[in-house]
């Protein structure tokens, strides 16, 4: 197993998955690529592939993600931000029915 192919088993499938999700939605809060790269010290390409799957997430993406957005390497791997639903445009997240 190559060093390449150890680095791509730091974090599982759902992992990435999740990380995936936050910088899509940091890429729409932030507004572009290029100004979330400098923020996350991250070539703007690097996120481009990472979102589309092009490439794994690596460890290191994802503690910068979490620090930035002021969580838990834990919730962020977890999915649990940004909330199901939440719009990156203006925070706004739709409450679930009460009704059974």
């Amino acid at each position: 197993m190559s060093a390449r192919e150890i680095k791509t088993l730091d974090l599982t499938l759902h992992e990435q998955e999740h990380v995936r999700n936050a910088i899509a939605f940091l890429h729409v809060k932030i507004g572009g690529w290029k100004p979330l790269g400098k923020l996350l010290h991250f070539d703007h390409t690097t996120l481009i592939h990472v979102v589309a799957e092009r490439r794994a997430v690596c460890a290191s993406m994802a503690f910068r993600v979490a620090r930035f957005v002021g969580i838990g390497i834990d919730s962020l791997l977890a999915g649990e931000w940004p909330e199901a639903g939440t719009c990156p445009r203006c925070g706004y997240k739709k409450e679930r029915s009460l009704r059974t």
